[in-house]
């Protein structure tokens, strides 16, 4: 089986002269729409990344060093990957796979 990775992503700047950090995550989210091989998902709390294993990583370290190009002076980035070799695995799939337990749920409740 091919490598297909769902990943977990949250790059948290440190350092900042702001708390808010809504700019930084733009600036990620530009990085990840300009490419190709990976698919995502902004969550509140972290983004959800799709791909090779090879791509998932390589674009993670690009989002790492992305907030200290604007001006951060730490930054912590946190990494859980899902690597699945016996069947292919997508972000929808593992939602999916969720709402076959429980089809009435909702994917998120306000």
């Amino acid at each position: 089986m091919k490598e297909h990775v769902v990943a977990e992503i949250s790059v948290v700047p440190l350092g900042t002269a702001d708390t808010s950090l809504s700019h930084f995550v733009a600036g990620c989210i530009e990085i990840l729409d300009s490419r190709k091989d990976i698919s995502y998902q902004l969550t509140p709390m972290g983004t959800i990344i799709e791909g090779s294993l090879k791509n998932v990583l390589e674009v993670s370290r690009i989002l790492h060093e992305a907030p200290f190009s604007k001006g951060a002076l730490r930054v912590l980035t946190t990494l859980k990957i899902d690597d699945r070799r016996d069947k292919k695995i997508t972000i929808d799939s593992k939602i999916e796979s969720v709402l076959k337990w429980r089809p009435n749920t909702r994917i998120g409740k306000k």
